[in-house]
């Protein structure tokens, strides 16, 4: 699943990667085969095990009320609940176990870039580096789900999205 197995730190480049792995998971409307659910369970465990690590480490080099530190603290208390659920009864509970499992992922790698101060394209998941021009962005899912805002590079924000 993930190239960054072997990797003891995340780099901040690779987040996009995470995401969009676990983003992925997260999207299927079938139920996958019992082995794909094992291996995406293994590999969002190892990352939730690097990335909890390196959000508190940044945590602490900031101020005890700095409210993005604290938030970022939550979230990683939430993921260590997760990695702590026993296997679910069933394919059915498997898979939301480990989509809750890929959801700390996702959040995880925003808190990590957001601490950081990574900007990342949420059409193409590259870093915006200082010098890129880049456009505020905020959606809605179709479901009518959260909205996820953030930034776009401009052409990223022009571009086709697939077919019409």
């Amino acid at each position: 699943m993930s190239d960054t197995r072997d990797d003891p730190a995340v780099p901040a480049s690779s987040t996009g990667l995470l995401r969009a792995q676990a983003s992925w998971f997260i999207d299927q409307r079938s139920l996958p085969r019992h082995q794909i659910v094992k291996a995406f369970d293994e590999d969002f465990q190892g990352q939730l095990g690097r990335l909890i690590p390196q959000i508190e480490h940044l945590c602490d080099a900031l101020p005890p009320d700095d409210v993005p530190a604290k938030v970022a603290l939550a979230c990683v208390g939430a993921a260590r609940q997760r990695l702590k659920a026993p296997e679910a009864a069933g394919l059915r509970g498997e898979v939301e176990r480990v989509e809750r499992l890929a959801r700390s992922v996702v959040a995880l790698c925003d808190h990590y870039d957001a601490l950081t101060g990574l900007a990342m394209c949420l059409a193409c998941d590259k870093p915006i580096e200082s010098g890129d021009a880049w456009v505020p962005y905020d959606r809605v899912t179709p479901c009518g789900g959260a909205a996820r805002a953030g930034r776009v590079h401009t052409h990223c924000a022009h571009a086709p999205r697939g077919p019409r």
